[in-house]
């Protein structure tokens, strides 16, 4: 028996590394596809969305992300269930200001795909980088988390409408 050099990774692991590296690599139709067609995604700006909103929503981050760079880090996972912490920076596109965001995304799995993705990040931080002055201030109330979260989804709506039917 030949002894191995490597440990052998469990496939949410798999998936999760796959995923960030095509996000990493401006490959959307690859986390496109990586989604179960009854997939839930969650995160503080875009609420919950169902699988087709969000394979569109990545595709709608990446096509306007001009300036975006991510890395991933402390991935965990085994075949049902899966974590991992990621960071983006980039230019947020209404003010032009600088952001970098740090999130813990936790992961369910099945049928060898992402069957449900959350993403948790301090919205009061992400806000005083993406909006300045407001964001310093308001940030930390869910009014102004309500705005931003219906401005966000206002955007995917209308990327959706301009996108080709299938």
């Amino acid at each position: 028996m030949k002894s191995r050099s490597y440990v052998e990774k469990a496939p949410g692991e798999l998936l999760i590394e796959r995923f960030y590296t095509a996000f990493q690599q401006g490959d959307y139709r690859t986390m496109q596809s990586m989604y179960h067609d009854r997939a839930t995604f969650s995160d503080p700006v875009f609420g919950t969305l169902h699988a087709p909103e969000t394979r569109a929503m990545w595709e709608m981050l990446i096509k306007s992300g001009k300036d975006l760079r991510i890395t991933f880090h402390h991935v965990e996972a085994d075949r049902l269930q899966g974590a991992c912490s990621w960071e983006a920076w980039y230019r947020f596109s209404r003010t032009n200001r600088p952001v970098h965001n740090v999130i813990r995304a936790s992961f369910a799995f099945e049928d060898d795909k992402i069957f449900r993705h959350a993403d948790n990040f301090n919205f009061w931080r992400w806000s005083r980088q993406a909006l300045g002055v407001t964001g310093w201030f308001l940030g930390g109330t869910a009014g102004l988390q309500r705005k931003v979260s219906s401005a966000a989804q206002d955007n995917l709506a209308k990327f959706i409408a301009s996108m080709p039917s299938k």
